[in-house]
C-alpha cells in the first residue's frame, strides 16, 4: 500500500505491506467556509473576556505577539484581518513582536512571507531575541530561582494580543496559549530554567497534558505576570486550513482550544509496534533536526522497546549547524553520555531539552532519519541515516519476525497516539 508522508513543502510516498500496517493520523476536520468571518466573530464574542475592540481605545499601546517561521500559524491571513479590525488604533501605537523563543530571528524576506509585505513593512515589527537581556523586564523568578524575564515591548503595552495555533506539544502538552508569552518572548535564562532536566524528566511533561505539567504550569504562572493578555488561537487541519478559532481569556480560551484539538489528535491503539514511521508534519515544522525531535517523541509512544523508529524530516536548515543543539550533540560520544552530562549538578546548556528528549527516545529505540542531511551530520547527532524508507521497513519487519507490525504517522506529532493500556 502507498502512504504519503508530510515532508518538506510536499509529500514523500512510501510503500508498506497492507497486511501489517496501521496508519495513525488525526481525525479529519474540514476547513471553515469563511475563515475571516470566523476570526472576527471570535474576537467580537470571546471566551471569558470582553470583545477586543471594547478593550482598545485609539490611544492604547498594543503589542501583537505572532509565531515565528517554525510554526504553521497562518499569520499572513490572521494578522491582516486583525489589523483591519483595529483600524481605529494609529499604526504608531501598534508593535508586532515575533515569538522566536530561543530560535533565531527571522529575516526581512521571511517576515514578508509570514506577515505579507504590507504588514511587515507597514508596521513596527520586532524579532524577540532571548539573549538580549537589555530588552527584558524581570517579573519575579522561576520555581528554581532563575530570573523570570519577558520582552519589554510586550510588558510596556496596555494590552497584549497573543496569536498562534494549537497543536499537541511533546513536553508542554499543547502549543498556543501562554506559550506565546513564555517561552515565546522570554529571556534565555528563564527558558532554560523552565526547560531544565528536572522538568523535562517529569512523566507529566508530555503530549496532551497542561494542568499538572510542571513545564506548562510555570509557563502559565509567568505569562500571567505580564498582565492582561487577549488570546487569538486557531486550529488547523492537514491542509493548513483553519478549523476553529478560540479567542478571549489567555487561559480559558486556550483550555477550550486544547479540548477541541485533543478530540481529533488523540488516537488509541491496542498494542505497540515493532516499527514506527513518523514525520514532523512537513514544512515549516520539519525545517531542522531541532524540530524533528517532536516527531520522534510522538512515535516512540507506541513503539516496542528496542524497536525501530524511522523519522522523515527534511531539515532544509540542517540541525542547524553550529547551533547550541548541534554543539551539545557533537560534544558527547553517545546518547547515554548526553544524559549523564545533563544529570551533572549545575550543568546547563541552551537547547539541552531537545538533546535530552532525543536521548530518552534512543534509550527505547533505534532511530533512523530520512532527510536532506548528509551522513556525517546525522551520525554526529548520534542518528542513523535512512536512504530508502520502504526498503528499510521491509528489512526491519523481516528481522522482527512473521508477526511483526508497522505503524505510520503521516502527520507526525499532530497525532497523539497512545496505548489502550494507558487509559
Amino acid at each position: 500500500m502507498k502512504i504519503n508522508l508530510a515532508y518538506g513543502s510536499g509529500y514523500l510516498s512510501i510503500e508498506c505491506p497492507q497486511d501489517r500496517t496501521t496508519i495513525i493520523e488525526p481525525s479529519h476536520r474540514p476547513g471553515l467556509a469563511d475563515e475571516k468571518a470566523a476570526v472576527l466573530a471570535a474576537v467580537a464574542h470571546p471566551i471569558a473576556a470582553r470583545p477586543l475592540r471594547e478593550q482598545i481605545s485609539p490611544g492604547s499601546r498594543v503589542c501583537i505577539l505572532f509565531t515565528d517561521i517554525t510554526r504553521a500559524t497562518p499569520n499572513d491571513r490572521i494578522l491582516p484581518w486583525l489589523l483591519e479590525h483595529l483600524a481605529h488604533v494609529p499604526r504608531e501605537n501598534i508593535t508586532l513582536l515575533n515569538q522566536t523563543g530561543t530560535h533565531r530571528p527571522n529575516t526581512p524576506a521571511e517576515l514578508d512571507q509570514m506577515l505579507t509585505p504590507a504588514v511587515a513593512r507597514g508596521y513596527r515589527v520586532i524579532n524577540h531575541v532571548a539573549e538580549h537581556r537589555e530588552d527584558m523586564v524581570q517579573v519575579g523568578h522561576t520555581r528554581s530561582g532563575a530570573p523570570a524575564l519577558l520582552n519589554r515591548h510586550a510588558m510596556e503595552a496596555d494590552i497584549r494580543i497573543v496569536t498562534g495555533f494549537i497543536e499537541p506539544h511533546f513536553f508542554a502538552g499543547f502549543s498556543g496559549g501562554p506559550k506565546g508569552i513564555m517561552p515565546g518572548v522570554a529571556g534565555l535564562e528563564t527558558v532554560m530554567s523552565n526547560h531544565g532536566a528536572t522538568n523535562i524528566s517529569s512523566p507529566h511533561a508530555t503530549f496532551g497534558r497542561t494542568f499538572g505539567n510542571p513545564i506548562w504550569d510555570e509557563m502559565r504562572e509567568i505569562a500571567l505576570r505580564a498582565g492582561h493578555s487577549f488570546l487569538i488561537n486557531v486550529t488547523l487541519n492537514e491542509q493548513r486550513q483553519i478549523t476553529n478559532v478560540f479567542a478571549g481569556d489567555l487561559i480559558e480560551a486556550h483550555r477550550a482550544g486544547c479540548s477541541f484539538v485533543r478530540e481529533a489528535a488523540m488516537q488509541k491503539v491496542a498494542a505497540p509496534f515493532d516499527v514506527v514511521v513518523t514525520t514532523n508534519s512537513g514544512y515549516p515544522l520539519d525545517m531542522n533536526l531541532y524540530q524533528g525531535v517532536k516527531g520522534m517523541s510522538a512515535a516512540v509512544r507506541v513503539l516496542k522497546p528496542g524497536g525501530t523508529l524511522i523519522l522523515a524530516c527534511e531539515c532544509r536548515e540542517g540541525v542547524p549547524a553550529g547551533s547550541p543543539l548541534d554543539r551539545l550533540l557533537r560534544s558527547e560520544k553517545s546518547p547515554e553520555d548526553i544524559l549523564t552530562r545533563l544529570a551533572t549538578p549545575g550543568f546547563a546548556h541552551p537547547e539541552q531539552w531537545q538533546a535530552h528528549i532525543q536521548a530518552l527516545v534512543q534509550r527505547r529505540a533505534q532511530v533512523l532519519v530520512y532527510s536532506s542531511l548528509d551522513e556525517a551530520t546525522l551520525r554526529a547527532a548520534h542518528l542513523e541515516p535512512c536512504a530508502d524508507i520502504s526498503a528499510t521497513v521491509r528489512e526491519r519487519l523481516a528481522k522482527a519476525g512473521p508477526n511483526s507490525t508497522l505503524a505510520v504517522l503521516p502527520q507526525g506529532p499532530l497525532t497523539i497516539p497512545y496505548l489502550a493500556s494507558e487509559m
